[in-house]
């Protein structure tokens, strides 16, 4: 009803700009997201963490409650996604590897040990059976190799032409003895990758492209980082972490520089970049910092737990692990890139529709 109060409940101020429905950007991992989370979601609840565990106001990769009496000092940690990425078939793997990876990825950059996972599944009607047990025989293989139990869940069927496929949603559980989050940068630490970027977008982008990435090699790099994160933490002090999916490498460090007030610097000649991620990268016009992954953690270290680390992980088979940068105070709040050429430039959190439907 026009002149009614209510009219505006729709209508939201997010960056100064006046929108009234949900965009494609809104889900792309950038900085759309974090403004309606910022603006629209966070504000309507309260109560936003239990016991003085990691909650909503932290907005890390999970959430953590303190458990009590017997087991006092442990941490519960949760965490719940969404899986909605086209193809569902790409290069490397599919949906249910997908699912099953991010929702362990998430307890594991937390520095906890992944227990178990609940999922809900909705699919459209008409959707092939041999697709559909395809999808959870990668689901489980992934969890059977991780010695992650299901406990449960849920499955609907929407009708057809109602919904894209299928949707996977979880629900992740894990046991932590001390909380890594993505608060704990130092001035001076060193930051760390176990490999090359951008590996799960290019391959998810030249898919939605119709190109035949096969040949190339090129392939997405999702995959368990519960290993990876327990050798980190058995080898340095992690100060920090974060694993990388929507908005990549260039969302990830603007988070750890805003949340920290802190700037990251950066050495583009140290980022590890597989050929055929920027072959791709460059033909479709997207740069490869903002691009998905699934199999990739920053982590932040004291400079002389840098160099062990990263040894850990090469001898893992992460050849291309890598001491990337390091954090400073020059100009808090900011990523700052040393180019190959020797300059600077700002590398901001990605904004617009970066890659639809990734992950």
């Amino acid at each position: 009803m026009e002149g009614d109060s209510r009219s505006f409940r729709r209508h939201y101020i997010i960056g100064e700009i006046m929108v009234s429905r949900i965009k494609l950007a809104h889900g792309g991992g950038g900085r759309e997201t974090s403004e309606i989370i910022e603006n629209v979601i966070k504000p309507r609840f309260k109560l936003r963490k239990i016991f003085g565990g990691v909650g909503l106001e932290e907005l890390d990769d999970g959430a953590s409650i303190p458990i009590t009496e017997k087991l006092y000092g442990r941490h519960l940690v949760v965490t719940s996604d969404s899986y909605t990425v086209y193809p569902i078939f790409f290069p490397g793997g599919d949906i249910g590897k997908l699912a099953a990876c991010g929702s362990i990825n998430d307890l594991a950059v937390m520095g906890a040990k992944p227990i178990a996972i609940l999922d809900t599944i909705v699919v459209e009607e008409g959707f092939p059976i041999k697709d559909f047990t395809r999808i959870l025989d990668s689901f489980k293989q992934v969890l059977e190799k991780e010695n992650i139990a299901l406990l449960g869940g849920d499955f609907k069927v929407m009708p057809s032409g109602k919904l894209d496929g299928i949707v996977i949603s979880t629900m992740g559980i894990g046991i932590a003895d001390k909380i890594v989050t993505d608060r704990g940068l130092k001035v001076g630490d060193k930051i760390l990758i176990n490999g090359g970027i951008g590996e799960h977008g290019a391959a998810i982008m030249a898919a939605q492209a119709g190109l035949d990435v096969e040949s190339s090699g090129l392939k997405s790099d999702v995959q368990p980082l519960t290993r990876v994160m327990q050798v980190a933490l058995e080898n340095g002090n992690v100060h920090a972490a974060k694993d990388l999916t929507r908005g990549g490498l260039a969302s990830a460090l603007n988070e750890f520089a805003a949340k920290n007030n802190v700037s990251i610097y950066i050495y583009e000649d140290k980022v590890p970049i597989k050929e055929e991620v920027l072959a791709y990268s460059e033909m479709l016009g997207v740069d490869p910092l903002v691009l998905a992954c699934e199999g990739r953690v920053i982590i932040a270290t004291p400079p002389e737990d840098a160099e062990k680390i990263v040894d850990a992980w090469r001898s893992m088979g992460f050849e291309q692990a890598e001491i990337i940068g390091e954090v400073t105070l020059e100009r808090p709040g900011y990523v700052l890139f040393e180019t190959l050429a020797g300059g600077i430039r700002i590398i901001e959190k990605p904004t617009g529709e970066i890659v639809p439907r990734i992950c």
